[in-house]
């Protein structure tokens, strides 16, 4: 196992790594013809990731012709992340290990609007997961975290939505880094998604596609050739399509609440839509009817613009729900009644906790990872 704190790796060591991650485990001779690299440069650069406590060799294959082949896989527990979303009626955190494999995680039900408070909450339930399953807090990287809003001020702070005032306009790394006192990745939550989406959902078989992220607000993650796209400001995928006066037209989960409570339904957040969602509720069928203009627009431009294979229906939607927004959005057919290929409109395959999926991979990417 490598010493901490972890020594940088090269471009080339970063290569093998992620051919081993998503290949793994398989022979040293298989993973040359994934990269652009050589057999014999592969050969020495296993040798090196096998000496510093990254890789771990197996029992020799049996079979074939020549020298038994041995199967080269990641010591997962080399190096572990920890990934927080900070929705706005619940906080997740995951730990996860050097093969991106989620080793435990909790939910905080109804945060303290106070940002000071909730990372003691936060910092109390990480350190017993870490405890539970003996990680060395040595060894985790670093954390992401996931937060609704955009990014101003040069990306150092977060415009929240209103439920996290106290989070918004300050400079929240640091002050998450002496909270937590580990290395802080600050990800909008939509790209965050998109991120957890890539790598255990929708990613396996899209390489570009866009994440819908329908939460208290609703906005977009990209991902683009397998890289997530964060933009100049860090804000692709901030959704502008609509004017301040038609705002109440967004398809935010936020207005669904209000027209179920304003029904009668009992039903006090997001998370609990989610979770007990029926389509038979008073409200429902309005607010799908009101959001669809608007879905259908923003469809639309996401095809047009960027041209993916996927646009998934995400965030804290009800897998009722998003099947039911998915069978009503509609592509705009040009002239000649003769359209271009468009995107598959597909429910999330990674469910409501792909933000904190994706934040917590975010620090294993950017260590490990090419």
């Amino acid at each position: 196992m490598p010493d901490a704190p972890f020594t940088p790796l090269s471009h080339n060591q970063r290569v093998v790594l992620d051919v081993v991650r998503r290949k793994g485990p398989l022979p040293r001779s298989a993973i040359a013809p994934e990269t652009q690299l050589t057999q014999p440069w592969v050969h020495r650069l296993v040798d090196e990731l096998l000496s510093s406590g990254w890789l771990l060799a197996g029992k020799p294959m049996k079979g074939g012709r020549g020298q038994p082949s041995v199967l080269i896989s990641l010591d997962q527990t080399a190096a572990y992340s920890v990934g927080i979303s900070v929705a706005t009626d619940h906080i997740q955190l995951c730990v996860a290990d050097l093969a991106c494999q989620v080793v435990a995680q909790r939910e905080l039900p109804s945060p303290p609007p106070k940002l000071q408070d909730a990372l003691r909450l936060v910092n109390d339930a990480l350190d017993e997961i870490l405890h539970e399953h003996a990680i060395d807090r040595a060894r985790v990287v670093g954390v992401g975290v996931a937060i609704s809003g955009f990014f101003v001020n040069g990306g150092r702070q977060v415009n929240a939505p209103e439920p996290l005032r106290d989070w918004s306009l300050v400079d929240l790394e640091p002050v998450l880094q002496a909270a937590l006192g580990l290395p802080v990745s600050l990800l909008n939550d939509a790209t965050a998604a998109a991120i957890g989406e890539s790598l255990v959902g929708v990613g396996r078989w899209a390489k570009t596609f866009c994440y819908l992220s329908f939460l208290y607000g609703f906005g977009a993650g990209l991902i683009i050739d397998g890289k997530p796209y964060f933009g100049r400001h860090g804000n692709a995928g901030e959704v502008t399509l609509f004017a301040p006066d038609g705002s109440e037209q967004r398809p935010a989960l936020r207005y669904l609440l209000e027209d179920l409570q304003s029904h009668g339904v009992d039903v006090s957040s997001i998370e609990q839509i989610r979770q007990r969602f029926d389509p038979n509720w008073p409200g429902v069928d309005a607010w799908v009817a009101r959001s669809r203009p608007q879905i259908d627009r923003t469809v639309n431009a996401v095809a047009g613009l960027l041209d993916p294979e996927a646009i998934v229906f995400g965030g804290q939607l009800s897998p009722v729900l998003g099947l039911q927004l998915i069978a009503q959005t509609r592509f705009w057919h040009p002239r000649y009644d003769a359209p271009p290929e468009r995107p598959r409109l597909v429910l999330s395959e990674a469910g409501s906790s792909a933000a904190m999926v994706g934040a917590a991979l975010q620090p294993l990417s950017a260590t490990f990872f090419a």
